[in-house]
């Protein structure tokens, strides 16, 4: 008969992906996903297989998260507004007690090894396109666009997204709030 979990899986991915985002998928151990999540070994790898695992379950819950700013883009009709908006929004979004984290899909893009498990690349990659997608929606609306112009244009906003998040982890409000209008400048 099987034992039942003593764990709400939820919460301990919660902890994982909070753990994950601080210290980035290369350094953090499964003996640091024990004391973080609150359960042993075994219950880590009975539920999730491996620290693989466990960080996909985490990239999905990340996923669920930032879908609070990510919807709201989704059904902007702005065209660059929203996308500019969006950039306010994951500054916020990427806040903890004050202090900016950052992105996780660009911490663990920027720690990860050259040849690092093409499992998670995929999965990082995924999450990058499906944000190039909505503002390439976005930049449709702008008048006279074309889809060659708005998929160039994503790649740029993308691009600018990945270093905002890296900067947030440096410069103060003012100087990122520069980036993001000077940005959209060029856009």
């Amino acid at each position: 008969m099987a034992r039942k979990k003593q764990y709400n899986e939820e919460e301990v991915i919660e902890k994982a992906t909070a753990l994950f985002w601080r210290n980035g998928y290369e350094a953090t151990t499964v003996r640091m996903l024990e004391k973080e999540m609150g359960i042993n070994q075994f219950s880590i790898y009975s539920s999730f297989g491996n620290k693989q695992g466990v960080f996909l379950e985490s990239i999905n819950a990340y996923k669920k998260r930032i879908r609070s700013i990510t919807d709201k883009l989704s059904k902007s009709n702005n065209g660059k507004e929203g996308i500019k908006q969006y950039f306010y929004d994951f500054l916020e979004f990427a806040k903890e007690n004050d202090k900016n984290r950052g992105c996780l899909v660009t911490n663990t893009v920027n720690e990860i090894k050259e040849d690092g498990d093409p499992i998670i690349m995929e999965q990082l990659l995924d999450f990058a396109n499906d944000i190039k997608q909505l503002f390439v929606d976005n930049l449709l609306q702008e008048e006279g666009n074309t889809a060659e112009e708005a998929a160039r244009q994503s790649n740029y906003l993308m691009n600018s997204l990945l270093g905002l998040s890296v900067s947030s982890k440096v410069f103060d409000q003012s100087q990122l709030n520069d980036t993001i209008e000077f940005t959209f400048l060029n856009v």
